[in-house]
C-alpha cells in the first residue's frame, strides 16, 4: 500500500494502483481494445501443438495510437496482417520482445492506419503453459489422446495471442479441426449430438475475459443431466459422472431464485482426466472438473456449486485485475454456500464454511502481510499467486459478516442488484465498495461501520469479531479428537461410522502437525484410511502419516500422488515428504514416474518445491 498517494472518489479513498495498468499484462486497452476474437484452430496431436489463425476485432480508443500490443508466451508467429473496414488486408510489421519469465513475450504490431481487424497466423509449442497433451495411455479409457486448456490466470497467452487481462472482455467464434472420432468442446455453447467428423464450430455471444477461454479434445462422450445441462467425460466415466452431478438443474434453479436468471443458456460439465490441476474451472457454458469429485455420495458436489456460482460472480461480474480476484472467488464461495444450504441443508453448508475458516485461521499468519489482504498492493504478487485461500475464504467470510449484520433478506436483495448492475463488466475492488456503500450501507445505516469494511478489505489478518457458524457435530468431533489424543478414548470408540467427508476432513485437520505415530497407527488399524478412494481424506491422512514417520503409508501415498494431478490434493504430500532427506529422495522418485501425466502447472509447482527443499528453505510448511 502507498498511503500517501491516494485519490478520493465519493466516500471512498482509492489507491492510485487501482487505476494502473494490469501489471500482469503488456496490453494497453486504454489505447485500443479487442472486442471480438475469431479463431481457426487445427489440433495436431502428434506434434502436440495448435496451428492457429486469430482474427481480432479492434475498438480504437486513442485516435493517435499507432500500435497494438498483445500478450504471448512461446507462440511462433508466422505472419500478421491488418484488415480495413472494407475487408482489404495488408501485411503488418511486428516485433516480439524477449521472453519475460512470468509474463511471456510482448508482441507489438505496427498499426499506423488503425485497421478494423488484425489477423495473426501462429502455432503453439508442446510445452505451452496453458495446454496439456496426454497420450492414450494417460487417459481413463486409453483409446485416444487428450488435450485440454487451463487459461487462468495468465496462460491463455500461451495458446492465443490476445490482451490477456481480465479487464478486457470479448465475444468469440471458433472453427476447430481435429482427427475423426475426437470430440472438441469449448467455453461456448456445445452440442452433445455433434457428429465426430473432425469439424467443430463454436459461438460465445457474451463478452468474456481471456482467462475464461477454454478448449478440450479427446475421447469424450456426453450424457444429459437436465433440460439445460449435460456431463461430458470419457466413455467409462460419463455414467458415474452423470449420477454424481444429477442435481445440476436443481443447483441452477436454486441459484436463479437467489440471484436472478442464469445468463449463459446452458451449463455443461466436462470431467477431465486426473491430471487436471484444479477442482474445477468455471469456463462459461462448460465447467472443467476433476474426477476426484466422483466419490459416489455427492459429498464433494459443492465444488460444482462453486463453479456454477461463478456464472454470476466472476463470469458475469469479473475482477478487473488479479489484485481484485476476491471479487470473483470470495463472492463465489459465499454464493456456493447459499446454494449448498438450499439444496443439501444448513448443516453441510455450515460445516464447509467452518472448514475453510479454521484452515484460514491456521495458515494466514504465515503469509506475508500484503498477501493477507483482500485487496493487496499488486506489485510483487504473481498472477497465479493471487489464488490463495485469502480471496476465497476471507472474502466469503466478509460477505457472511455483511449478511449477518444487515440480515439475509436485505443482503440478498443487495447482491442481486450488484450482479445486475455490473453484468458483463470487469470492475475493481473500489468500484465494488462504492456500490456497497451507496446501496447497502447508506440505505441501512447503523448496521456496521465503514471502518470495519476497510479493515476487512485492506488490513492483513482476520478481524477479531469475525463471526463463525455453529456446528454441533464439529463440536462433538473436537471433544472426541481431544480425548483420543489424550488417550482416554480408543480409536474404535470414535463415533466415526456416520461421519461424512467433511467431518473426516475436520477431524484430520485438527490433528497436530506432527501427531503421535502410535495414535495414527491405531486410527488406521480401525478405520482403514490408507488406501482410501476419497482423495480429500487421503490427502489429509497421508500428510499426517508421513509427518509422523509412518513409512508403511509411503507406497499408498505414492499411488495417490501418481493418480491425482490436482494441486490441492497432491502438493501437501510432496511437501510432507520434502521435509526430510529420505522423504525428498522418495518424492523425487515418485515424481520421475508421474511427471509425464502431470499438467505443466503441477510440474512447475513440484519442481519449485524440490528446489527450495534442496536449498534448505524451511518456508514450505
Amino acid at each position: 500500500m502507498r498511503p500517501l498517494h491516494v485519490l478520493a472518489i465519493g466516500a471512498l479513498v482509492l489507491p492510485l494502483s487501482a487505476f494502473a495498468a494490469d501489471p500482469h499484462s503488456f496490453a494497453q486497452p486504454d489505447q485500443v481494445r479487442v472486442t471480438h476474437l475469431d479463431l481457426d484452430l487445427k489440433i495436431d496431436f502428434p506434434q502436440k501443438q495448435l496451428d492457429g489463425k486469430a482474427t481480432l476485432t479492434l475498438e480504437w480508443k486513442n485516435p493517435k495510437a499507432t500500435s497494438l500490443v498483445l500478450d504471448t508466451r512461446d507462440l511462433k508467429i508466422a505472419s500478421i496482417e491488418g484488415i480495413d473496414a472494407k475487408g482489404h488486408a495488408n501485411a503488418l510489421k511486428f516485433a516480439l520482445a524477449p521472453r519475460d519469465k512470468e509474463l511471456g513475450s510482448k508482441l507489438t504490431i505496427a498499426t499506423p492506419t488503425q485497421p478494423a481487424q488484425v489477423r495473426i497466423v501462429y502455432s503453439t509449442v508442446p510445452t505451452a503453459s496453458g495446454l496439456q497433451w496426454l497420450t492414450p495411455e494417460q487417459t481413463a479409457d486409453k483409446k485416444l489422446p487428450f488435450m485440454f486448456s487451463q487459461s487462468e490466470s495468465i496462460h491463455a497467452r500461451s495458446w492465443v495471442p490476445l490482451q490477456d487481462t481480465p479487464a478486457v472482455r470479448f465475444t468469440y467464434t471458433a472453427n476447430v479441426t481435429a482427427p475423426k472420432d475426437v470430440r472438441v468442446v469449448m467455453s461456448a455453447i456445445n452440442d452433445a449430438n455433434h457428429p465426430l467428423d473432425g469439424n467443430f464450430s463454436f459461438n460465445q455471444p457474451h463478452p468474456i475475459p481471456s482467462y475464461l477461454l477454454a478448449i478440450a479434445a479427446g475421447d469424450i462422450a456426453a450424457k444429459e443431466t437436465g433440460p439445460r445441462s449435460a456431463v461430458y467425460a470419457e466413455p467409462s466415466v460419463v455414467g458415474k459422472a452423470a449420477k454424481e452431478f444429477e442435481d445440476t438443474e436443481k443447483l441452477i434453479a436454486t441459484a436463479e431464485k437467489l440471484y436472478g436468471p442464469y445468463a449463459w443458456d446452458r451449463y455443461d460439465l466436462l470431467v477431465l482426466p486426473p491430471s487436471f490441476p484444479f477442482g474445477g474451472m468455471e469456463n462459461p457454458n462448460m465447467t472443467f472438473a476433476t474426477p476426484t469429485l466422483l466419490v459416489g455420495d455427492k459429498s464433494l458436489v459443492s465444488v460444482i456449486s462453486h463453479e456454477l456460482a461463478h456464472s454470476w460472480s466472476g463470469n458475469l461480474v469479473t475482477s478487473a485485475a488479479w489484485r481484485d480476484i476476491w471479487l470473483n472467488e470470495g463472492f463465489t464461495t459465499y454464493v456456493q454456500g447459499r446454494i449448498t444450504e438450499a439444496v443439501y441443508g444448513k448443516t453441510l453448508a455450515d460445516e464447509e464454511a467452518l472448514l475453510s475458516a479454521r484452515n484460514l485461521q491456521k495458515t494466514i499468519g504465515a503469509m506475508p502481510a500484503n498477501a493477507q489482504r483482500l485487496a493487496p498492493e499488486p506489485r510483487g504478487i504473481g498472477a497465479d499467486d493471487s489464488l490463495s485461500e485469502v480471496p476465497y475464504d476471507k472474502g466469503s467470510w466478509f460477505l457472511r459478516t455483511l449478511e449477518q449484520r444487515f440480515g439475509r433478506e436485505t443482503f440478498d436483495e443487495y447482491l442481486k442488484g450488484y450482479f445486475n448492475h455490473f453484468a458483463f463488466q470487469s470492475i475493481t475492488t473500489e468500484q465494488m465498495l462504492d456500490y456497497l456503500k451507496a446501496n447497502l450501507f447508506d440505505k441501512n445505516p447503523g448496521k456496521m461501520s465503514w471502518d470495519e469494511v476497510k479493515a476487512w478489505v485492506y488490513d492483513p489478518g482476520i478481524p477479531k469479531n469475525a463471526p463463525l457458524p455453529d456446528s454441533p457435530r464439529f463440536d462433538a468431533i473436537d471433544k472426541e479428537r481431544a480425548a483420543f489424543l489424550a488417550g482416554t478414548l480408543a480409536a474404535d470408540k470414535l463415533d466415526a461410522k456416520s461421519w461424512n467427508t467433511q467431518e473426516w476432513m475436520y477431524f484430520l485437520d485438527g490433528l497436530p502437525d506432527v501427531a503421535p505415530l502410535d495414535k495414527l497407527k491405531q486410527l488406521d488399524a480401525t478405520w482403514h484410511l490408507t488406501g482410501t478412494p476419497n482423495a480429500e481424506i487421503g490427502m489429509r491422512w497421508y500428510s499426517h502419516a508421513i509427518a509422523a514417520g509412518d513409512k508403511d503409508v509411503w507406497n499408498a501415498a505414492a499411488e495417490h500422488m501418481s493418480r491425482i494431478g490436482r494441486l490441492y490434493l497432491t502438493m501437501p504430500l510432496y511437501k510432507a515428504f520434502a521435509r526430510t532427506p529420505e522423504g525428498l529422495a522418495f518424492a523425487e522418485q515418485v515424481y520421475a514416474k508421474a511427471k509425464s501425466g502431470y499438467h505443466p502447472l503441477t510440474q512447475q509447482a513440484v519442481q519449485t518445491l524440490f528446489a527450495k527443499a534442496k536449498k534448505g528453505d524451511k518456508t514450505e510448511k
